[in-house]
């Protein structure tokens, strides 16, 4: 897990590039490199996770020299890939792996890489780049394109220090203010873009490579999800550095870490509120060392401005401040730490947006925005927008679901790897283990994923065995955030605390918002 750069703007300097790599040292506190070649610039910092030692530091060369790469992520199967490649290591490490596999295969290599990823790979000998993006943008990726000038960075201030650009871009802002994320590749910028997940870019065109199957299937046997689940946070603990687990007290994050077993978990709340002791039940349960963080609300203000001026880019959720907060304290005993994201996606746990799809005839744009817009105001034309990509689907449901699964969750992982890589902690997510999990459940019905009208019932199903069962008939909640209480601004008529707390963020990165 670590931050990368690459730049083939050659009016850069070398000095200024390095600035900007500076500019992501909390996503690599262990070791920092770059390279200067004919035409370009790759820069790295490294947070090291497998194969600590150096050999493994970045940028990385390919055995015959040629190739160079710079790489955030891990490919969990890495092992296995060198097994069945042949490939003679000189590391113990999965870049080396990512490198050699790409310089035999070139993008076929893609489809066989099980984890998250994002990466710039430059032929020497040509000059030419190759990017790629993991299928679901677990890991962050931004780029800049002007002319032939090229800037990829894993964050955005990086690119604005070494662009100059400065300027807003209002349909960004606009989905920002109604659906507090980002949608279709834009940013809070004009010129700046999300590279899109699922994707490549090869000789400066984009390619897709991997997409959401649009599919009806049977769904799996409680034994089949068992395994599925099992492998996939099993996967997920290869690393060379301590595992924790994030431990709300909620269905998810409890099934993930009493299969982990690993020994440090961690919760986080103000003290007026928090789930301290549904935690507290679940880390009894499965004997673990829990750790409650506390935060004020003086913190949690002071918090969200540090983290939004560090970026340049506003929060999306305001537990976004929690988890960064939870995760500082992670940091003293854990480097990677285990989260539940993308188990209410596949398992359709926003029970109220997914009933009414499923009993949907015909799709509503306005009833979407009434049950899941955040902004108070109007603007179903930004809506519309960010559900293009989805309304060819074959029914309300299907709509509804494919957007969750990609578009949604892709602003809740842009949002943990925001708040764990600036504690210099690499955040996994078990949940989003795209194949076979994410496959498997593609077009599986709304009535087994709600068997009897129960959220989540298969996941409380197989694991009861395993969570509570105070846990397994807990209603299920959000992230809980006092929003109404913290002192983000003055109270305006006719604007919710949502509305306070998007414009609060807007505010921080110098973007004034009209009425």
């Amino acid at each position: 897990m670590c931050g990368l750069l690459f730049s083939n703007n050659t009016t850069v300097s070398a000095a200024d590039f390095l600035a900007a790599l500076d500019m992501m040292s909390h996503r690599g506190p262990d070791a920092q490199g770059s390279v200067e070649m004919p035409g370009c610039r790759l820069g790295h910092r490294r947070l090291a996770v497998i194969d600590a030692d150096s050999r493994s530091d970045q940028p990385f060369w390919s055995r015959d020299r040629r190739h160079v790469v710079v790489f955030n992520g891990e490919i969990y199967n890495y092992r296995d890939l060198a097994a069945r490649h042949a490939i003679p290591l000189r590391t113990s490490g999965d870049t080396e792996v990512l490198l050699e596999l790409f310089v035999r295969h070139g993008p076929q290599c893609l489809s066989w890489l099980e984890g998250m990823f994002a990466f710039v790979i430059v032929d020497a000998a040509t000059g030419e780049w190759f990017a790629a993006r993991d299928r679901l943008g677990v890991k962050p990726l931004y780029i800049c394109r002007s002319g032939h000038a090229v800037t990829i960075a894993s964050e955005i201030a990086p690119i604005l220090r070494l662009t100059g650009i400065s300027r807003f871009d209002e349909i960004g802002v606009r989905q920002y203010r109604k659906l507090r994320t980002f949608f279709n590749g834009r940013t809070a910028y004009a010129g700046v873009e999300m590279f899109p997940a699922g994707h490549y870019m090869q000789a400066g065109k984009l390619v897709e490579y991997w997409r959401l199957p649009e599919l009806s299937q049977e769904p799996p046997c409680d034994e089949e999800l068992r395994q599925l689940v099992v492998d996939s946070v099993s996967t997920h603990l290869v690393a060379d550095v301590p595992v924790g687990s994030y431990l709300s007290g909620g269905l998810d994050s409890t099934i993930i870490a009493a299969l982990a077993q690993r020994p440090h978990t961690w919760t986080v709340g103000f003290p007026e509120l928090n789930e301290f002791e549904w935690a507290r039940q679940a880390a009894r349960a499965i004997h673990s060392i829990h750790h409650e963080v506390l935060i004020t609300a003086d913190e949690f203000v002071a918090i969200a401005r540090k983290m939004i001026r560090q970026r340049r880019e506003p929060l999306s959720v305001p537990n976004e401040v929690l988890l960064f907060r939870m995760t500082s304290e992670v940091r003293k005993y854990n480097t990677v730490i285990l989260s539940g994201e993308g188990a209410d996606e596949l398992f359709f746990g926003y029970d109220r947006v997914f009933r009414w799809a499923a009993q949907a005839e015909t799709w509503d744009v306005d009833q979407f925005i009434r049950l899941y817009a955040y902004g108070s105001h109007d603007d179903r034309e930004i809506v519309e927008d960010a559900l293009a990509p989805f309304v060819h689907r074959r029914d309300p449901l299907d709509i509804v679901a494919s957007f969750f699964q990609v578009a949604h969750l892709h602003g809740l992982l842009r949002r943990l790897d925001n708040a764990t890589m600036a504690c210099s902690v690499e955040a996994r997510v078990p949940f989003v283990d795209y194949s076979p999990l994410i496959e498997r459940m593609a077009g599986v019905s709304f009535a087994y994923r709600m068997h009897g009208g129960v959220v989540k019932a298969p996941l409380k199903r197989v694991f009861r065995d395993i969570v509570p069962a105070s846990i397994i008939q807990r209603e299920k909640v959000g992230f809980p955030v006092p929003l109404e209480a913290l002192p983000l601004g003055p109270a305006v008529r006719g604007k919710t605390a949502m509305d306070r707390w998007l414009e609060f963020n807007l505010a921080e990165i110098g973007y004034v918002v009209d009425g």
